[in-house]
């Protein structure tokens, strides 16, 4: 479903992204893991259009994505759930959900009640305190909200940066449950994760990302294994 191939991003002129190749397979969780400054936000953000790629190629479902508008790739398909969730704040959880659907407006003239009535379902909370400003939630009310506000679009390929950062252990627990529930559903996630543990035994494929590079890479259960994910990443 999607290719990275020789993909380059630059911040002036610090190379972040070094020549990085990577598949997300149809249907599959693939997972990106690294340590902090690795280059793993930066990739996903370029996948997503929100930073310019200066050389390789973003292909998705066999189209040249490369450096397509934002809007662009979430009309094509490509949803980001970003770092950190940066819901609006001043907004209440209703109006964040109705936004991540704004590009479909162009299109689809419905009027969301299907996809309103699937994040409900699968965040209960977030029905709870639709009326609620996004700003007074908890960090893992925030995060649900940041993934229903990505799935009003309906991905078919899902970006996630970081969800398990700041949550507690039993709220990162149930995002994990809603992620696997997604994939078996058919949805194809990209998850760039610090905690190397949960995202290897949550993904089919993996990569491991130093300095800018892909580092390693191969099927979850055999980095799980592998003695220096072990030693430098799972403690």
């Amino acid at each position: 479903m999607l290719r990275v191939e020789k993909l380059s991003t630059f911040y002036g002129n610090i190379q972040a992204l070094r020549d990085i190749t990577i598949r997300a397979r149809r249907g599959s969780i693939t997972t990106i893991i690294g340590a902090n400054g690795a280059g793993k936000s930066t990739l996903l953000r370029t996948i997503a259009g929100l930073n310019k790629a200066r050389h390789g190629l973003v292909i998705y479902d066999d189209h040249d994505i490369t450096n397509l508008k934002p809007n662009k790739i979430v009309r094509d398909g490509i949803s980001l759930v970003p770092q950190g969730r940066q819901v609006f704040s001043d907004m209440t959880v209703m109006e964040n959900l109705q936004l991540g659907a704004y590009v479909r407006r162009f299109s689809d003239r419905g009027d969301n009640a299907q996809e309103l009535e699937m994040v409900y379902e699968m965040f209960p909370v977030l029905s709870e305190r639709k009326k609620q400003t996004a700003g007074t939630l908890s960090g893992g009310e925030q995060q649900m909200l940041a993934v229903g506000r990505a799935l009003m679009s309906r991905p078919r390929l899902l970006l996630l940066d970081e969800p398990s950062m700041g949550l507690a252990p039993k709220v990162i627990q149930s995002i994990f449950k809603t992620l696997n529930a997604l994939h078996e559903q058919g949805l194809t996630i990209l998850l760039v994760e610090q905690d190397a543990k949960i995202a290897l035994e949550t993904a089919d494929y993996g990569y491991v990302m130093k300095t800018g590079k892909v580092a390693l890479e191969g099927q979850a259960g055999e980095l799980l294994e592998n003695d220096e994910v072990k030693r430098i990443y799972l403690g």
